[in-house]
């Protein structure tokens, strides 16, 4: 068993105070300003160890490098700002979205997302 060191819970923490889905050079860079002194080598080290231990999710937008988030959220979907390229929460699920499979398939799961700008951009 591998042990928590205080990288790991410095990325855990930037991850839950920041509360969306952070890359690496963002969880870096939020770390710095609460005074950490992480690695960008040393944060990818620990973000694989991390997922693997299953204390955090890799989210996945087509055409961006990964993100990560806290493990365990309620299902919910994100919002990617196109201006500022960061990654929002969108919390809950559009009802039934399952039904709008092809008639005759079966969805087992789903993601979303929504593309724009956020506030900060606008």
């Amino acid at each position: 068993m591998q042990r928590s060191t205080k990288q790991r819970r410095a990325i855990q923490e930037t991850l839950r105070s920041c509360a969306r889905p952070l890359s690496p050079k963002e969880i870096v860079e939020l770390a710095q300003e609460g005074g950490e002194t992480l690695s960008l080598t040393t944060v990818y080290r620990c973000l694989k160890i991390l997922v693997e231990k299953g204390g955090l999710a890799v989210v996945e937008i087509p055409g961006q490098p990964a993100r990560y988030e806290v493990a365990g959220l309620e299902h919910h979907h994100h919002f990617h700002c196109d201006t500022c390229d960061r990654l929002f929460d969108i919390p809950g699920c559009p009802a039934d979205v399952h039904s709008m499979a092809p008639k005759g398939f079966v969805a087992t799961h789903h993601e979303l997302i929504l593309r724009g700008q956020c506030p900060s951009c606008l």
